[in-house]
C-alpha cells in the first residue's frame, strides 16, 4: 500500500509541474514568440523559401525572365545528365571518394575515442585532445594549400624521400590525398561525441573486468562498446546519408587539369554548369539527383540498421 501511495504521490506530482508550466506559459506567451519568432523567420527565409528553386531543375531557367516565364521542359535536363558519356565516370568518382573515406575515416575516431579514454591523467588527456581537435579549425582552403606546399615537387614530402614527383598531378594519387588529408583534420574533432558518451560506461562494471583479468580488447567488448554503440550506429546512418555530398570546397581546391580524371565530381560538375557556364537549369537537375541519392541511401541504410539492431535506429 505505502508503495502504491508513493507511486500516486508522484504521478500528482509530476500532473501538478506540467500544468504550471503550461499555465505559466499561457500567461507569457509573449516572451515565448520573442524568442522564438527569429529561429522560426530564418529557417523559413533559408532553408525553405530556397526549396522553391527546385523548379529550376524542370526548366530552361533565365534569369531576366525568372521562373514564372522560363520555359519547362521536364525532365529534359535529368535525361542529359543521365545519358552523358561523363555520368559514370562523376558519378562513380563520387562515390569512392565518399564510400572510401567512409571506410577509412569513420573507425578512426571512435579509436581515438577508445584510446583517449585509457589515459589516466587529466592533464595530459586535455594537452592529446588540443592536438588533436586543431586541426579542425584550420580553413579548407588553407588545408588544401599546406598539403599542395608539401606534395609539391620541392615540398617536405619529396625532399625526404629525395624524390621529385609532383602529387598533385596524379589521378591516382588524388583519392589518397583527398581522404587522408580529411582524417587528419577531422577525426579528433569527431571523436568528441564519442568520447562524451564513453563517459556513461560503468566504472563499477570496468573495475570488476579488470579484477577478473580482462584484457583491453576485452573490457572495450564488455564494458565500453555497449556505452557508445547507438552513438555510433546513428553517426554511421547519418554518414551514409551523406554519401554523396562531398565537400566541395577541398575537392575543387586539390583539383589540377591533369588529375580530373578522378577528382571531378557531381559537386564541382555542378560549379562549373552552373556557375561558370550559366547553365543553372542543367546544374540544378544534377544537384538535385544527388539530394534524391542521399536521401535513399539515409532511408535504406536506416532500414538495414533496424532490422539488425532490433528496431532501433534514427
Amino acid at each position: 500500500m505505502g508503495q502504491v501511495s508513493g507511486e500516486n504521490v508522484s504521478k500528482n506530482t509530476g500532473a501538478s509541474k506540467l500544468h504550471n508550466t503550461l499555465v505559466y506559459m499561457k500567461q507569457h506567451w509573449q516572451l515565448y514568440l520573442i524568442f522564438m519568432l527569429p529561429a522560426f523567420v530564418l529557417t523559413i527565409v533559408f532553408r525553405y523559401l530556397p526549396m522553391g528553386g527546385v523548379l529550376i531543375a524542370f526548366m530552361e531557367y533565365n534569369p531576366i525572365r525568372g521562373i514564372l516565364g522560363s520555359q519547362w521542359v521536364g525532365f529534359d535536363h535529368f535525361a542529359r545528365f543521365l545519358s552523358s558519356p561523363d555520368f559514370m565516370r562523376y558519378l562513380m568518382n563520387t562515390l569512392k571518394l565518399s564510400v572510401f573515406g567512409l571506410l577509412w575515416g569513420f573507425p578512426i575516431p571512435i579509436l581515438l575515442a577508445f584510446l583517449l579514454n585509457r589515459i589516466l591523467s587529466s592533464k595530459t588527456k586535455q594537452k592529446i585532445q588540443l592536438v588533436l581537435y586543431m586541426p579542425n579549425f584550420i580553413s579548407v582552403i588553407v588545408l588544401c594549400g599546406i598539403v599542395r606546399i608539401l606534395l609539391s615537387p620541392t615540398g617536405m614530402i619529396n625532399s625526404l624521400f629525395r624524390t621529385n614527383i609532383n602529387f598533385m598531378t596524379m589521378p591516382s594519387a588524388f583519392r589518397t590525398i583527398y581522404i587522408a588529408s580529411g582524417i587528419w583534420q577531422g577525426a579528433g574533432w569527431a571523436s568528441i561525441i564519442y568520447t562524451a558518451a564513453l563517459s556513461n560506461a560503468s566504472k563499477e562494471l570496468k573495475e570488476a573486468a579488470v579484477i577478473d583479468g580482462a584484457n583491453i580488447i576485452q573490457q572495450i567488448k564488455a564494458v565500453e562498446w555497449p556505452a557508445i554503440k547507438d552513438t555510433v550506429l546513428i553517426q554511421f546512418i547519418m554518414s551514409v546519408g551523406n554519401i554523396m555530398s562531398i565537400g566541395f570546397e577541398k575537392a575543387y581546391a586539390l583539383q589540377t587539369d591533369l588529375n580530373l580524371g578522378t577528382s571531378e565530381i557531381i559537386s564541382t560538375y555542378v560549379y562549373k554548369k552552373g556557375l561558370l557556364d550559366g547553365d543553372y537549369g542543367f546544374s540544378t537537375a544534377v544537384g538535385l539527383f544527388n539530394t534524391v541519392i542521399n536521401v535513399i541511401l539515409l532511408i535504406s541504410m536506416n532500414k538495414i540498421v533496424q532490422r539488425l539492431n532490433e528496431g532501433k535506429g534514427i
